[in-house]
């Protein structure tokens, strides 16, 4: 088994809250993870139809199983629950006690928020980080990792990963789609899906996916909305400081796995993103979810945007902390050019602020005389915990 980072946080808060909500995408090893730290814990999978009708039919004596608690595994599929797991929870002075996990943020959301909010702690699992996966014994290039995305399943099984990731859409969109929303042409939402891949690390304009979706703009949110529940995308949000400059307000799009946006895209293999126009927007979209990845591990909400102004000056990351603002850019090439400071060097000249980074697809580590770091791809986590 590959450690998971956020093991450590997750007894953490099982020793203070009386339950725990792991929740993240179908497949990213949520439930590996629970019987892993909680292997005395009971396990129930609420995906079992005879498990879910008990749960749905008699809730109370579903519950009454388990005195010294249980892992729910897809907890959101039974909301009766959430009621009376209140009252237990009330009524009992144990940490830990009861474990959910969910691939449905919405779903569980809701339900945790009517019922069991100040009772719970929330922990985001996300498929694999580098750093996890750079602990085993493979070493992996570059590419093979864009084109590999970061699913557990396409590295402890052996599976064809264009193959896997084809079926896991498919799936996705079957079930997951279906038990949020009663959309009745899933051949267009697959298709938007598909043109979202399109746009990942560009500005969401949901008036242009509406025209070539066919749909309107109020159906577009709606979808967005989906994709974001079930941890397919998410949304970079613009940074509002402006140094008296018009700044841009859409966000920028991305997925939270590069293997996902590759399949949707079709392409077949990592050969193919040599020359491939999108290679740069994958290898960014990859360097924002290793960020992400770090604060959710730790169970902390990101602290991430972009800026931009109107004229297109554009920072690729700002790392928002207690006292500054941190710039970042993001380059897929190997080779170090100036064209890689354009963006750092104009934010030096309107903020006043010497510092800031450049990741790179390159090798060789830098820092400059103004303060700014180059930084290689593969060693990212050790700039990371410098936070």
């Amino acid at each position: 088994m590959i450690k998971r980072q956020s093991a450590t946080e997750l007894k953490k808060l099982a020793g203070q809250f009386k339950a725990v909500a792991i929740i993240g995408p179908r497949q990213s090893g949520k439930t590996t993870l629970v019987k892993h730290v909680f292997e005395d814990k009971p396990y129930v999978n609420l995906e079992n139809p005879d498990i879910r009708q008990f749960a749905i039919e008699d809730p109370r004596g579903f519950l009454d199983q388990f005195p010294e608690g249980a892992i729910l595994d897809e907890a959101q599929r039974v909301p009766l629950l959430f009621s009376y797991l209140q009252q237990i929870l009330d009524e009992s002075s144990n940490p830990g006690l009861f474990i959910l996990t969910g691939s449905n943020n919405f779903l569980l959301q809701e339900n945790i928020s009517q019922s069991l909010a100040g009772r719970i702690a929330y922990l985001v699992l996300l498929p694999f980080s580098f750093n996890e996966l750079s602990g085993s014994t493979i070493k992996w290039q570059l590419n093979e990792l864009l084109f590999r995305g970061m699913y557990p399943p396409v590295y402890d099984q052996p599976v064809e990963v264009n193959s896997w990731y084809l079926n896991y859409i498919r799936t996705y969109i079957e079930r997951d789609v279906r038990q949020l929303k009663n959309i009745t042409n899933l051949y267009d939402f697959e298709r938007f899906v598909k043109l979202c891949a399109g746009r990942t690390g560009q500005l969401l304009n949901m008036s242009s996916l509406a025209i070539e979706t066919g749909v309107n703009n109020k159906t577009i949110a709606s979808w967005i909305g989906i994709l974001e529940s079930s941890y397919i995308i998410y949304r970079l949000e613009p940074h509002h400081k402006n140094f008296n400059k018009r700044v841009v307000k859409m966000p920028k799009l991305y997925f939270y796995d590069t293997g996902l946006v590759c399949a949707l895209l079709g392409i077949q293999n990592e050969e193919q993103l040599t020359f491939n126009p999108v290679r740069g927007a994958l290898f960014e979209n990859f360097i924002m979810n290793e960020l992400i990845k770090f604060r959710y591990n730790r169970a902390q909400q990101h602290n991430l945007f972009f800026w931009r102004d109107n004229t297109g000056h554009e920072v690729d990351v700002i790392i928002e902390k207690t006292n500054e603002l941190y710039p970042i850019e993001i380059k897929s090439g190997k080779t170090i050019t100036p064209g890689y400071f354009n963006g750092l060097n104009f934010w030096h000249k309107i903020s006043g602020q010497m510092n800031g980074a450049v990741i790179y697809g390159g090798n060789i580590y830098q820092k400059r005389s103004n303060g700014v770091k180059i930084i290689p791809w593969n060693k990212l986590n050790d700039f990371i915990e410098e936070w």
